[in-house]
Order: C-alpha cells, then structure tokens, then sequence
C-alpha cells in the first residue's frame, strides 16, 4: 500500500510575505472597523458640540491676530524694500553721471596732455599760455581726483542699498510664508467648526447662538442691538466718535482679517472705530492692549477698548451700563454684548 507524503511546506517569498502582511493588516482594520461601528462611542451632546466649537473658534481667533501681526510686518517690510530699491535707482543714476563726467574729463586730459610738461614748455610760442594751461590741467587732476572718489563712494552706496535690498526681500519671502501657514490654519479650525455645527438641528444651533451671544433667540439682542444697549455719547469727544462708528458698523459681517468698511475681525472693528476718530491704533489685539493708559474694570468709560482671554485674543469697544460693541466670530455680525460674557483679560483707553 502507497505511503501518502505530507506535502512539504515551501518558505514564503520575498513578495508572498509583503502580500500575507498586507492581507492580514486590512483584515484586522475591517475588523476594528465593524468593532468600532458596533462598539461606537455615543453621539455627542450639543452641549459638547457647542464647547469643542468654541475652542476652534478662540483658537482661530488667536490664529487671526498672529495673521494680522505678520500681515502688518510684511506691508511694513515690503514697504521698506520698495524704500530701498528707489534711493538704490536714484544712487545708481548719481553713480553714472559721475562715471559719465569722469569719462569726459579723462578724455579731454589724454587729448591736451601727452606730451611732457618740460617739452610743452619749450615748444610753447607762448609761455605765459602754457603756465595758464599747465595750472588748468593741475585744476583739472584735482578734479579727477575728487571724481574718482566720488564714483568709489557711489558704488560703495549702491552696494550696501542692494545688500539691504537683498536681506529684505529675503525678510519678505519668511513673512509670506507665515502668513500663508496663518491662513492655512484659520481655515482649518473654521472648517473643523462648521462641520461640528452642521451636525447640530437648527433648534440645536439656535440655542448655541443664543448662548454665544447671550440673548435669546428671536430677541433685539440677537439681532445685535439689546435694548439695554446706550445710545453713543453726544459730548464730540474721540471717544463719543469712536462709539458713534461702533454703533453703525452694528449687523457687518465679521471677517478674519477684515479692517471694514463692508466687514470687520475683532481688532479690525476697534481700529477703524478709533481711526474714525483720529486715533491710530495698531492692528492686533496684543499691540492694542499696550496702545493706551490701562483703564481698572470698575473705572470703564465709553470708547475703552476691552480685552478677553488669557492670550488677549479678543477686543472690543466699550459703551457703558456693562456693555460693549464687538465682532465675535466667523458666522456672526458685529453686534452688541455684555462685557462680562467672556473672561477678563483688561483694558486700555487710547490717548
């Protein structure tokens, strides 16, 4: 009776075994992923949902303000370039009219003076002549001279003015780039935001605004204008101006990087407001914050710019009776709200 063999088992190739290890990866992923879909953590609350949208907007806000910052830095730093590239045209043009009238005055030495001082002196049917000429050319030496180093000034100019030229352009290229990387990262945490909302019922996000803004849904409040809101103070002042503009950019969009007149961010609304009032501001919230006296919380006045979180992330305009004039976020408009709606970070009243 024939033996019947156990087939040998042949070792695994080089590429059998990269197949198996893929086969067996995605059978254990298909795995977790039933699992997963079977063992799911519960939906999240809207409450949760309101929080985690919350964050992403503080954090796009923070994002905002670093934007604005190198925004502001770039503009300064290609406006400084362009400085520098114009006195670079004007030192050049300097530089070849001196070469220009160097030239000239070589040319004109070669032609009255290849012979030697002693032989022109002998030849010359007029000596006296030849003594005028002969202090003209020494004139003339002294004058080359003072070309020659005027030409070596000049191009010593032009180099420094290129090399500025050359480390600005390079300043301008890492401030582009930032702010490209700034840009990226608002949109991410916007993008993060609109998709947790889109999960909420509209009921769900109305209520969310509501307690955002802090109004109830349907009210004067969250239209942007609380009844309790004052009315801009009548005395003329910078600050009574500054509430005034506050008060009339009430309901435009708020958008990140937006200075107005059709839409404004945060530290967008406080500067124009000011600006309206004579009063240059700085552009982002940090360098707000430093652009006035500080002002105690118990002594607010109209026109104060108010300050919120523990990176100075947010700024408003101050109008009094505990209110002030804002741009909270993406999706809302400028509107009216309770100073204390948010945490405390100071004050300042610009001079």
């Amino acid at each position: 009776m024939a033996r019947h063999r156990k087939p040998r088992q042949r070792p695994l190739s080089g590429n059998a075994v990269r197949t198996a290890v893929t086969l067996a990866l995605a059978g254990a992923a298909t795995a977790t992923a039933f699992e997963g879909t079977s063992q799911a953590d519960p939906a999240p609350t809207p409450s949760q949902v309101g929080a985690e949208v919350d964050r992403l907007y503080r954090e796009a806000e923070a994002a905002t303000e670093r934007y604005n910052g190198a925004r502001e830095k770039a503009g300064e730093t290609e406006r400084a370039l362009t400085g520098l590239r114009d006195e670079a045209a004007r030192k050049t043009d300097q530089l070849n009219s001196a070469r220009g009238a160097l030239g000239s005055l070589a040319a004109t030495q070669y032609r009255s003076g290849s012979l030697g001082s002693a032989v022109q002196l002998a030849l010359a049917d007029d000596p006296q002549e030849y003594l005028s000429r002969a202090s003209f050319v020494t004139r003339a030496g002294d004058r080359n001279a003072a070309g020659i180093s005027s030409v070596r000034r000049r191009l010593d100019e032009v180099s420094r003015l290129r090399e500025q030229a050359t480390g600005r352009l390079a300043d301008l290229s890492a401030r582009r780039d930032e702010l490209a990387e700034r840009k990226a990262e608002i949109e991410a945490k916007l993008s993060g935001a609109r998709r947790l909302l889109a999960r909420l019922t509209a009921e769900q996000r109305a209520a969310y605004e509501a307690r955002t803004t802090g109004a109830s849904p349907g009210s004067p409040a969250a239209a942007g204008r609380p009844p309790s809101a004052p009315p801009p103070p009548a005395d003329g002042s910078r600050a009574a101006r500054a509430v005034a503009f506050a008060h009339g950019a009430i309901g435009r969009p708020y958008v990140w990087g937006s200075t107005g007149p059709a839409s404004f961010d945060c530290s967008g609304l406080t500067q124009a407001a000011w600006r309206a009032a004579g009063v240059s501001l700085p552009r982002t919230t940090y360098t707000q914050i430093n652009a006035g006296r500080r002002v105690p919380r118990d002594q607010l006045a109209p026109g104060d710019l108010v300050f919120f979180y523990s990176g100075v992330t947010h700024v408003g305009l101050y109008i009094g009776n505990g209110q002030m004039i804002h741009a909270p976020r993406p999706g809302s408009t400028v509107r009216v709200a309770p100073v204390d709606s948010m945490p405390w970070a100071g004050a300042s009243r610009p001079a």
